[in-house]
C-alpha cells in the first residue's frame, strides 16, 4: 500500500488562518470529487472558522475522561476503519489527553499516512521543537507542545500561511481570533508586535531553507551547475592554518549582513596519504565554525583551486572568502598560489574575497603530513633547469669570442646542476651532470667539436665536475627524504597524541573517531566490523561518511581493512592506502576498539545502576509494606474486630472513638498507596503534565487539606505573576512539603509558607522550625524510602518530599532544601513565571494556543 500524502498549512502565530486555508482546500477536493472528511478540526469559537465546517463529513471524536474533566480526541480507529481518501487534521503538535492511543496528534498522523490517507494539517512555527529556545527568547514562554523538525520537513507540501502583524493585531481587536474579554491580555502579552513580528522572521526563513533543499534536489536532477543566486552563501577556503578563524570569523560578519545567508568551511585534502594540516587544528576551526552557525565540510582533491571551484558551485554559493597567501615573495616563480587562480577561474557568478591576516608572506614552514615531498611542479622546474639549462648555457657561452674560461665554465654548468637539485631532486640533478659534462666536453676542452679530450687536466676537471655534481644532488635529496620523513612523523606524532588525548579524557565517541579516521585518510566509508565468533557473520558496530550502496558484509570487500584482533577489523572504502598510512591507521583501530568497549562498559554500568536502584527500591517497598503499611491495617483490623465483638457493649462515646481510629487508619493507609502510586509513575515515566497558567494563591490553600487547622500561616502576595504549571502536580508536591513540615515543627510553633517573584522565576518557600537537617544530607532526603533523624516509623515509607521533587520537575521547577534562619529547614519550590509581569486575570491567555 503506498504511503499517503502530507500538506502542512504552517503559520506563524495563531490567527493567520492555518485553519480556513484547510477547510478551503477541503471544498474544493470535495468539489473535485475528492473523499474528503474532517477527522479533527478545532474551530475555537471563531464563526468564520465554524461556518467552514459546513458541508464536511465530519468522524465522530473519541471521549475520554482525565482528572474528573472530559476531553474529546481524534478517533483514529474511527478514521481507519472510515479510510478516506483525505483526512483534515487541525493543530500537528497538539498533546493527546492520557489514555489516548498515541501521546502526540503528529504520531497519529503517521499512522494515517502509513495506512494509504493523505493528510492535511496545520501547524505553528513555534511548535518546531528545534526553534523551543528561540522562540523561548523572543516571546517568554516555552512551548511545552511540539512537533520533531523532521516531521514537517517530510511534508511532501508545505503552504506558508502568512500575515503582518499589524493585520494579526486588527484580526485580534475584531473578536475575530479571541473572544472579547481575552482580547486585551493577548494583545499585551503574546501579541506584541516585536513578537510576532520576529515570529514572522522565523517561519519565512525556515519555509525558505526547505524551498532550498527543494532547490538543490532540481539543479542535481538537472545538473545544473551554474550558481543561482537565491540566497547567500559564503565558503569558507582553509588550509588548516592559523589564518583560518580569521577567515570564518570575517565571513560570519558577512554573513549577518544580510538574512539568511550561510557560511560553509571547507577544507580540502590531496588523495595520496595523511591530510596535510594539523588535525587539532582542523578541529578547534570547525568547532567554530558551528559556533557562529556554519558548516563544516571536508573534501578530498590533488588540484586545490578547482576542488574548491567545484564544492562552491555544488552548493550553488555566491561568495568565496580566502586568505592571502602565506607564500614568500620569491616562492611565486611556483606558480600564482590558489588565491588568483580561484579569482581568475571563478567567473561572473562567485565574488572572492581575498582578506588580509597576521600570517601573510610569513612563509608556510613544512607541510605537516608531506614534509618534503617535491610536488610537479617543481619536478617539472628541475628537469627543464638540468636538461634545458645547459644547453642554453652552452649557446650563449658559443657565442662569446672571449669566453669566461673552461674553470668558469664548470662553474656555470656546476651552478645549474646545484640548482636543478633543489628544485627536482636527484634524478634531475644527475641529468644535469651528464648533461653538462659531455657539453663541456664537446663544446669547451679541447680539441672542440669532438668527445676526446687532450689535456690530462681537464680530464679531471670534468671527473671533479661531474663527482661534485653527482654529490650535491644526492645530499640533497637525502636532505629531502629525511625533512619528509622527519615531517611525517611529527605529522603522525600530532595526530596520535591528539586522538590519545581526547580518548582519555572521554571527549570521543565511536562515531566521531570513525569519522575522524575517514576524514585523516581521506576515505568514503570507514566501518567498525565485528563477530563473535570464526562462523559468525559480520556485523556493524560503528559507521562514518556518506558512501552509497550496500552496508560491508566483510573486510575483505572494503579497500582496505585493519585486523583488530581476532573478531574485529576497521574497514575503509575510497581508495587503495598507501604502506607507511597503516602504521597510522593501526592505532586507530585500536582505538576504535577502546571506544567500543568503553561505550559497552558504560552502558552495562548505567544497566547495572538502574538493577541497583531497582533492586534498593523493592527492598524498601518490602520493609515498607512489611511495617508501614501494616500498621494502620492492623489498627483497622483491631477496630473493626471489637465493634463486630458481641462480648462487649460498646457505648456511643467508644463506638466513635473506635470509627475515629478505622478512619484515621485509612486516610493513613490512603496517603501511603498514593505516595507509592505516584513514585511508581515518576520511576516508570509515566507523568505528563498539563501546563496551564494560574495563580499560586488557587493553588497553594487547596494543598492545606491534609494538615491540622492553624498550623500553618500564608503569606501569598497578591501581585505575584501567574505561574505556567500543572494545577494538580503543583498541589501534590506543595501539600506533601507541607506535611512533611508541620510533621516535625514542634508543638505550638506554625510553619511559614510564604512566595516571591525573581526575575522570571516564583519562588515558593515552605518553612519549619524543626531540628533540620545536615548538609551532608540535604539531597539524600529526597531520595525514595529516606526518613532523617528519629521519625517514627508509623511517620509513613519515606515518600513525600521523593514524590514532590519528581513532580517539581516534571512541571519544570526545582526543588531544594534550605536551612530556616534561627533553626530548622525551609523548602524552596522554584517555578517559572508566566510571560508579563503583572498579574494576569485566570480566563484571560498569556500564551497564545491554536
Amino acid at each position: 500500500m503506498a504511503r499517503g500524502k502530507l500538506r502542512i498549512y504552517l503559520g506563524a502565530a495563531p490567527g493567520v488562518g492555518k485553519t480556513y486555508a484547510m477547510l478551503s482546500e477541503a471544498h474544493r477536493r470535495v468539489e473535485r470529487g475528492t473523499d474528503a472528511v474532517v477527522a479533527f478540526v478545532e474551530h475555537h469559537g471563531r464563526p468564520r472558522t465554524e461556518v467552514m465546517l459546513h458541508g464536511l463529513e465530519q468522524v465522530q471524536r473519541r471521549e475520554l475522561e482525565y482528572r474528573g474533566s472530559a476531553f474529546t480526541e481524534m478517533d483514529v480507529d474511527a478514521v481507519l476503519e472510515r479510510k478516506p481518501a483525505v483526512a483534515l487534521v487541525d493543530e500537528l503538535a497538539h498533546t493527546n489527553v492520557p489514555g489516548s492511543r498515541n501521546g502526540k496528534r503528529w504520531q497519529d498522523v503517521e499512522e494515517l499516512l502509513e495506512a494509504g490517507i493523505t493528510v492535511i494539517s496545520t501547524v505553528n512555527i513555534q511548535h518546531l521543537e528545534s526553534l523551543g529556545d528561540v522562540v523561548e527568547s523572543i516571546t517568554g514562554v516555552r512551548q511545552r507542545e511540539t512537533v520533531p523538525d523532521e516531521i514537517v520537513r517530510r511534508a511532501d507540501q508545505i503552504e506558508l500561511v502568512d500575515m503582518s502583524p499589524q493585520a494579526i493585531r486588527r484580526r485580534m481587536a475584531h473578536g475575530n481570533i479571541y473572544q472579547s474579554d481575552k482580547v486585551d491580555a493577548a494583545l499585551s502579552n503574546y501579541f506584541r508586535p516585536g513578537n510576532l513580528t520576529a515570529l514572522r522572521e522565523l517561519a519565512l526563513l525556515w519555509v525558505a531553507d526547505r524551498v532550498d533543499e527543494y532547490l538543490q534536489e532540481y539543479r542535481a536532477e538537472h545538473s545544473i551547475r551554474s550558481t543561482w543566486q537565491a540566497r547567500e552563501r559564503i565558503v569558507v577556503g582553509l588550509t588548516g592554518g592559523p589564518e583560518g578563524r580569521t577567515l570564518i570569523r570575517r565571513a560570519a560578519r558577512m554573513a549577518a549582513k544580510g538574512s539568511g545567508s550561510e557560511v560553509l568551511a571547507v577544507y580540502i585534502a590531496r588523495s595520496d596519504g595523511l591530510t596535510s594540516a594539523s588535525p587539532k587544528e582542523l578541529a578547534d576551526q570547525r568547532t567554530l565554525v558551528e559556533d557562529l552557525g556554519g558548516t563544516f565540510h571536508h573534501v578530498i582533491g590533488d588540484d586545490i583551486p578547482s576542488a574548491l571551484l567545484e564544492f562552491a558551485r555544488g552548493v550553488n554559493a555566491t561568495q568565496i572568502v580566502l586568505g592571502s597567501s602565506r607564500r614568500k615573495a620569491w616562492q611565486y616563480v611556483f606558480g600564482p598560489g590558489v588565491g588568483a587562480t580561484v579569482a581568475r577561474e571563478s567567473g561572473p557568478d562567485l565574488d572572492v574575497h581575498i582578506v588580509t591576516h597576521e600570517e601573510v608572506a610569513k612563509g608556510r614552514g613544512l607541510p605537516v603530513a608531506r614534509g618534503a615531498r617535491l610536488g610537479r611542479a617543481r619536478i617539472i622546474a628541475g628537469w627543464l633547469v638540468g636538461v634545458g639549462g645547459p644547453t642554453l648555457l652552452s649557446l650563449l657561452l658559443t657565442k662569446l669570442s672571449n669566453g669566461p674560461g673552461l674553470a668558469n665554465d664548470v662553474l656555470l654548468f656546476l651552478f645549474l646542476t646545484v640548482v636543478a637539485a633543489l628544485l627536482g631532486g636527484q634524478l634531475p640533478a644527475l641529468a644535469s651532470a651528464a648533461v653538462g659534462s659531455l657539453l663541456l666536453n664537446f663544446y669547451f676542452t679541447p680539441p672542440t667539436h669532438t668527445l676526446t679530450v687532450s689535456d690530462p687536466k681537464n680530464i679531471v676537471a670534468i671527473v671533479i665536475f661531474f663527482a661534485v655534481a653527482v654529490s650535491v644532488a644526492s645530499v640533497v635529496d637525502l636532505a629531502a627524504r629525511r625533512t619528509h620523513q622527519a615531517a611525517r612523523l611529527r605529522a603522525e606524532s600530532e595526530i596520535l597524541s591528539f586522538l590519545a588525548g581526547s580518548v582519555l579524557r572521554g571527549e570521543t565517541t565511536l562515531d566521531a573517531l570513525l569519522e575522524r579516521v575517514r576524514e585523516t585518510f581521506g576515505m568514503d566509508t570507514v566501518a567498525l566490523l565485528e563477530r563473535r565468533s570464526d562462523v559468525d557473520p559480520w556485523t556493524c558496530a560503528g559507521r562514518a561518511g556518506g558512501g552509497s550502496g550496500a552496508p560491508l558484509a566483510r573486510p575483505e570487500d572494503a579497500d582496505v581493512d585493519m585486523p583488530v584482533g581476532d573478531h574485529m577489523a576497521l574497514a575503509l572504502t575510497g581508495r587503495v592506502l598507501p604502506a607507511e598510512d597503516r602504521r597510522v591507521l593501526a592505532a586507530f583501530a585500536a582505538q576504535a576498539a577502546v571506544v567500543l568497549d568503553r561505550q559497552r562498559l558504560v552502558g552495562e554500568a548505567e544497566l547495572a545502576r538502574e538493577l541497583a536502584e531497582g533492586n534498593r527500591i523493592r527492598t524498601a517497598l518490602l520493609a515498607a509494606v512489611s511495617h508501614d503499611l501494616r500498621t494502620p491495617l492492623a489498627s483497622i483490623k483491631a477496630s473493626v474486630t471489637s465493634l463486630r465483638s458481641d462480648d462487649v457493649a460498646w457505648s456511643e462515646e467508644d463506638e466513635a472513638e473506635l470509627l475515629e481510629g478505622i478512619e484515621a487508619g485509612a486516610d493513613r493507609l490512603d496517603h501511603l498507596v498514593g505516595n507509592l502510586l505516584d513514585m511508581s509513575r515518576l520511576q516508570t515515566g509515566t507523568v505528563t503534565p498539563l501546563i496551564r497558567e494560574i495563580d499560586l494563591d488557587e493553588v497553594v490553600p487547596m494543598a492545606l487539606g491534609g494538615v491540622p487547622e492553624g498550623s500553618v500561616t500564608l503569606d501569598i502576595p497578591e501581585e505575584l505573576p501567574m505561574v505556567a504549571v500543572d494545577p494538580g502536580l503543583l498541589e501534590r508536591s506543595v501539600a506533601n512539603l507541607v506535611e512533611n513540615a508541620v510533621k516535625y515543627s514542634p508543638d505550638g510553633e506554625v510553619v511559614l509558607v510564604s512566595a516571591s517573584a525573581l526575575g522570571d522565576r516564583v519562588e515558593l518557600r515552605i518553612a519549619d522550625r524543626g531540628p533540620g537537617v545536615p548538609d551532608s544530607a540535604k539531597d539524600r532526603i529526597f531520595e525514595p524510602f529516606q526518613r532523617y533523624g528519629d521519625a517514627p516509623r508509623g511517620a509513613g515509607v519515606g515518600l513525600g518530599l521523593a514524590v514532590a521533587r519528581g513532580f517539581a520537575e516534571a512541571i519544570g521547577g526545582t526543588l531544594a532544601a534550605e536551612d530556616t534562619p534561627g533553626g530548622g529547614m525551609t523548602m524552596v519550590l522554584t517555578l517559572r513565571a508566566a510571560a508579563g509581569v503583572a498579574p494576569v486575570r485566570p480566563d484571560l491567555p498569556a500564551q497564545a494556543t491554536t
